[in-house]
């Protein structure tokens, strides 16, 4: 399936703000960037009250599901309401291959469908246990930041719907992309899927936290070497213990996890933009050889590095 170009967001009565800061800031046209086609869309074309009371023009119907490559549904207020013609729409867009991907309780319409029927998906924490009793077919999974199945995917609730759409640039566009909105957005690039939805620190400030940041950051510039727990508890001024615990709440992964999707992150960007050979980028992310790059690389991403780079770098100049 080629990368998603046409997008369609759906908005429900009373939709978040949030939710259409988050498709128009990742989605919307970007300098340098090829602009991607995006639409709003909602049950009917015209004037549609946000959750905050704000009007938005909406300009058109579910035909525009219909035509898209990639269709967004959004939360909002009238969650629970499942038009026929946009499910009708949706099942369409779905059926012909376009990825279908909710976050929040735009769950809701995406269960309503039929569409996650026997997958597990996530949702608000708050409405996991509604979303589990409406829809028995659906596994719900409250604890995940996002889950992706390909041509059906979900996110938790509220900003990690910004999480949602850079992983799925991310998929299908690459990490140099990906990267380059987030740093626009002043986001983290990426957070694992697997990640809890809800972390006690997400940014670490003052005493030990302040210190838990910078040995966060600068274990991010030195991804080439072994970075042990003992090593970077030692720089942290805390015990092994103290500074696994303090790590997982600041960033709802272990240590361990969080270097891991580091590596591979740094790895994919590697072999986007440069043509350095698969032995000398496993250097600089820190593994000891090709073989576990290739090993892990292909175990968390489906594809072996240098099919990934021949999917990501035909159109991207190449430089060492």
């Amino acid at each position: 399936m080629p990368p998603f170009e046409r997008i369609a967001a759906y908005a429900p009565k009373g939709v978040t703000a949030l939710s259409l800061g988050i498709a128009g800031s990742v989605f919307g046209p970007r300098d340098g960037v090829p602009p991607f086609d995006l639409g709003l869309c909602a049950e009917r074309p015209g004037p549609l009250r946000t959750e905050l009371g704000l009007e938005v023009h909406i300009g058109h119907g579910p035909e525009l599901i219909a035509a898209a490559d990639l269709v967004l549904l959004l939360p909002g207020a009238g969650f629970r309401d499942a038009p026929p013609d946009v499910v009708d729409a949706l099942r369409e867009a779905h059926g012909r291959g376009a990825t279908i991907a909710a976050h929040c309780v735009g769950t809701f319409l995406l269960a309503a469908a039929g569409l996650a029927d026997g997958l597990d998906v996530t949702t608000h924490w708050r409405h996991a246990g509604e979303l589990e009793a409406t829809h028995p077919r659906v596994t719900v999974r409250p604890d995940a930041l996002y889950i992706d199945h390909g041509t059906v995917a979900t996110g938790a609730g509220a900003a990690a719907g910004l999480d949602l759409c850079l992983h799925l640039l991310r998929r299908d566009h690459g990490a140099a992309l990906a990267n380059r909105v987030a740093r626009d957005l002043v986001t983290p690039p990426h957070r694992d899927g697997g990640q809890a939805q809800y972390i006690d620190a997400p940014i670490p400030s003052g005493g030990d936290d302040r210190r838990l940041a910078d040995v966060i950051a600068w274990a991010r510039g030195n991804l080439d070497r072994r970075l042990p727990v003992d090593e970077l508890a030692v720089r942290a001024l805390m015990s092994r213990r103290s500074f696994a615990r303090r790590f997982k709440a600041a960033t709802g992964a272990t240590p361990h996890a969080w270097l891991r999707a580091q590596r591979l992150d740094l790895a994919e960007e590697l072999l986007e933009t440069t043509d350095l050979p698969v032995q000398e980028i496993a250097r600089r992310v820190g593994y000891r050889d090709a073989a576990v790059l290739r090993e892990q690389f292909t175990l968390r991403r489906g594809v072996p590095p240098r099919t990934y780079r021949r999917t990501f770098s035909r159109s991207r100049p190449v430089a060492r």
